[in-house]
């Protein structure tokens, strides 16, 4: 989790893409204002250009303990990397018995991008499930490098 939100006056609870697989819910109390995620915006567009970026701004989601503790390792992976859930869950001291609970939690994530879920992939080099589509997490790896662009 980044600050309480002082940096730009809000705090991202949630980031989704069109189409993904179990958004978060909006609440009902919430309201367009796109004049307050303009540095969110500015951000999530650089990242799209291709451009290793810091999301730098105040966010933080709701979760369990062990959801929280999975999701701020996710922050660790660097742009351009892969890791395995094998080798998280070792990072984090997760039993091999649990490593489940452990993709259950990164697939929980609400925050894509964010917090790179994308870059954790199975020990075979196999892409594993991702809420926004394998195809996405293909195509976010290759924006990053960490996977070569195919030719069809």
């Amino acid at each position: 989790m980044k600050s309480s939100g002082a940096k730009y006056g809000i705090t991202l609870s949630s980031l989704s893409m069109p189409g993904q697989r179990n958004p978060s819910a909006r609440s009902p109390r919430s309201r367009e204002a796109p004049a307050a995620f303009a540095a969110v915006t500015e951000r999530v567009e650089a990242y799209f250009a291709g451009e290793a970026v810091e999301f730098d701004f105040d966010y933080n989601a709701v979760g369990t303990a062990f959801q929280q503790r999975v999701w701020r390792s996710l922050e660790d992976i660097p742009y351009g990397t892969t890791t395995t859930y094998g080798a998280l869950a070792e990072t984090l001291g997760v039993p091999r018995a649990d490593v489940r609970a452990l993709g259950a939690a990164i697939g929980a994530n609400p925050l894509l991008l964010v917090r790179p879920c994308h870059r954790v992939i199975g020990a075979d080099g196999s892409m594993r499930g991702y809420a926004a589509g394998i195809d996405r997490k293909v195509a976010l790896l290759t924006l990053e490098g960490a996977l070569a662009p195919t030719l069809i």
